[in-house]
């Protein structure tokens, strides 16, 4: 019996025939995204913002506004309410209230006791509290941690490959970031520690995959010096293809049972690695490797002068 190859060994698709037409696409998505984070903004969980955070599940739908109204009679400050991954389960998040722990403990109380009597049948699952001075903290460090895993990579695949390499692998992080974060300013899902750890793994999900189609771009730019640098780009592009589509399809498979069965308090991470796994594939193709001919990279730029005037004289 065959074994089931979801690439054929022959594969020979063009994929730098439509690099023109990614980079316009990728550039106005990146930019959409941008402005989406900067009008929209973050849904920011109480990690970032401080606060309480309350979630509970009712018997039948709601109506949001009703709650709404119930929980401000309790005179706890503003209340935000939003759907948290199912159609009966909500989150409430009220401001961090005055008076450290007992205060906190009294206001989810006081929550607790209301839901139980307006709405029979209903449970409270999770009571999150964030001080302001530690949620200042988290963002802060969540930001830096990104941003510092990005340079080192960038860094890091200077060192291993050239300059041209380690800008490919930056833009494609930036790229695939920008998407994520422009996906949840769309979808105003919350922004909570679990969806930076999401990120975290997208950058390193990105950068494995983005490495071994350098790898193989590396060792293709030694082997086929005669060869335009994109054919030998879309020869390395399908010989790495099996690899890619099975590693991807692997995990997205894994994540789509997560998202249809999995708990409400990972969906956001799981729908963060999800769609990052998704655009981190498509960016390793269409960011990653065409950005090494825009920046010019030939057969031969990373030989030395005298194999240069060895290739030149077998010519």
């Amino acid at each position: 019996m065959p074994l089931l190859k979801l690439v054929p060994d022959n594969t020979n698709i063009n994929f730098m025939r439509w690099r023109n037409l990614a980079l316009v696409l990728s550039i106005i998505a990146t930019v959409a995204s941008l402005a989406l984070v900067g009008v929209k903004g973050l849904n920011l969980g109480v990690d970032f913002v401080g606060g309480q955070m309350i979630r509970a599940t009712f018997s039948q739908k709601i109506d949001v506004e009703q709650l709404r109204g119930n929980v401000e009679t309790l005179n706890l400050g503003e209340a935000s309410i939003q759907e948290s991954g199912g159609a009966r389960t909500y989150q409430i998040r009220l401001p961090k209230p005055d008076g450290g722990e007992a205060a906190a403990n009294r206001a989810a109380s006081q929550v607790r006791a209301m839901l139980g009597q307006k709405y029979p049948g209903s449970r409270v699952d999770s009571v999150e509290t964030v001080s302001g001075k530690v949620s200042e903290e988290l963002a802060t460090d969540g930001a830096l941690s990104i941003a510092l895993a990005m340079v080192g990579i960038a860094i890091y695949i200077w060192f291993r490959f050239e300059w041209q390499f380690g800008v490919g692998a930056l833009v494609t992080l930036f790229h695939d970031v920008s998407m994520t974060l422009g996906f949840f300013a769309l979808t105003q899902l919350q922004v909570d520690l679990n969806v930076v750890a999401a990120i975290l793994t997208i950058v390193g999900y990105s950068l494995n995959d983005t490495v071994v189609i350098y790898d193989r771009i590396r060792e293709n730019l030694r082997k086929f010096r005669k060869m335009a640098i994109v054919e030998l780009l879309n020869t390395s592009l399908n010989e790495t293809l099996s690899r890619t589509m099975v590693t991807s399809l692997s995990i997205l498979l894994a994540l789509g049972v997560l998202l249809l069965f999995g708990p409400d308090v990972i969906f956001g991470l799981t729908i963060a690695i999800f769609l990052g796994i998704f655009v981190g594939t498509y960016s390793s193709i269409y960011i990653s490797s065409p950005i090494l001919v825009w920046l010019g990279v030939k057969p031969d730029s990373f030989l030395r002068s005298d194999d240069k005037e060895e290739a030149g004289a077998r010519a």
